[in-house]
C-alpha cells in the first residue's frame, strides 16, 4: 500500500467500481435495454419537430436577413434611421422572444434570432434618442446663446443713454 493518499484512493475498488460503472453506462436510453439507437445526428435533426423540414427551422433563418440589416445600420447616420420602424423591431424582438418558449414546441432558433432582433431594435433606439437628445440640446444652446446677446445688448443701450432707456421702460 501507498502512503500517498490520492493514490489510495485510485486504486480502491469504490473508485474502480465507480468508473467502470460510468464508462459502461449507455448514452441513450430506451424502453429495451440491449437496442442501440439507430438514427444519426442528421436522420434526428431531418425527422425533428423543428428540423430542417419544417417552417420552424427555415423561418428564423430567413429572419437572421433582418438582424443582419439591423446591425448593417449601426454604420449610417442616426438622423437617417427611423424611430418607429426601430420601436417595432424591439417590440418584435421582445414579443417573440417569449412567445417561442410558450408554442410547442419550444423552438430555440426562433428564440435566438428575436432575442438578437431584439437587442438590435434597442440599441437603434438608443442611438436615435441619443442624437435627438443632442439636437435638442444644441437648439437649447442656440436659444440660449440668442438671449444672452440680446441681454448684452440691452445692457449697451442702457450703458449709451441711461435717460432714453429709462422713458422706454416708463412707457
Amino acid at each position: 500500500m501507498s502512503s500517498r493518499p490520492s493514490l489510495q484512493f485510485f486504486r480502491s475498488a469504490r473508485f474502480s467500481r465507480a468508473f467502470i460503472k460510468e464508462s459502461l453506462r449507455r448514452r441513450y436510453q430506451t424502453a429495451d435495454a440491449t437496442a442501440a439507437p439507430t438514427e444519426g445526428i442528421f436522420q434526428r435533426l431531418w425527422n425533428s419537430p423543428v428540423g430542417a423540414k419544417t417552417v420552424h427551422f427555415w423561418a428564423p433563418v430567413m429572419k437572421w436577413s433582418i438582424v443582419l440589416a439591423g446591425i448593417s445600420d449601426f454604420a449610417r447616420p442616426a438622423e437617417s434611421l427611423s424611430l418607429t420602424q426601430n420601436v417595432a423591431l424591439t417590440a418584435t424582438g421582445v414579443i417573440w422572444t417569449r412567445w417561442c418558449f410558450v408554442i410547442k414546441p419550444r423552438n430555440l432558433l426562433l428564440a435566438a434570432v428575436n432575442f438578437f432582433l431584439g437587442c438590435v431594435g434597442v440599441t437603434q433606439v438608443t442611438r436615435i434618442l441619443m442624437y435627438q437628445r443632442s439636437q435638442e440640446a444644441a437648439s437649447a444652446g442656440q436659444i440660449a446663446e440668442k438671449d444672452a446677446k440680446d441681454v448684452a445688448n440691452a445692457v449697451n443701450r442702457i450703458a449709451t443713454n441711461p435717460e432714453g432707456a429709462a422713458e422706454k421702460a416708463v412707457k
